[in-house]
């Protein structure tokens, strides 16, 4: 391992036992990967963290669709080496289903990229659209919508 990607992972863990700091950070304390994730109401009405899916509300069963996220659609994020949204991943999740199906993960430069994605999907049943991104400062923050399939 290079000494560039040891600094890298543990930068990583650093970042995760701060988001816990009660507790030293450890695979039995750590607890669920959902009790770190910032929910969009930590921020409505002021958004510029909050993963914005744009999709439509009912489709049909396996035709193609477009769906957009985008971080700081209503207050535009800071996009600079220091502060920036390194990622954004995009799951969906059929109604009545205990899978989780990854649609996508994009990731993003920092002053290069803007943090916005847009995918064609295509769904069978009623489904959850989840969307997930990580700011480097800040943690990560989800939103979801729901998709009526006819």
């Amino acid at each position: 391992m290079k000494r560039r990607d040891a600094l890298m992972n543990t930068a990583g863990l650093a970042a995760l036992s701060a988001l816990t700091p009660s507790k030293a950070f450890s695979a039995e304390t750590a607890g669920n990967l959902g009790e770190v994730i910032i929910p969009p109401s930590q921020e409505m009405g002021k958004e510029k963290h909050v993963p914005i899916i744009d999709a439509p509300a009912a489709v049909k069963a396996g035709e193609p669709f477009q769906v957009t996220v985008q971080v700081g659609k209503v207050v535009k994020h800071p996009n600079t080496i220091e502060h920036h949204i390194r990622w954004i991943q995009l799951y969906a999740i059929e109604e009545g289903s205990k899978y989780v199906v990854n649609l996508g993960t994009f990731d993003f430069a920092p002053t290069f990229a803007d943090p916005k994605v847009t995918i064609p999907i295509m769904l069978q049943k009623n489904s959850t659209i989840y969307a997930l991104e990580h700011c480097n400062l800040h943690g990560l923050w989800d939103y979801a919508v729901k998709v009526t399939v006819s």
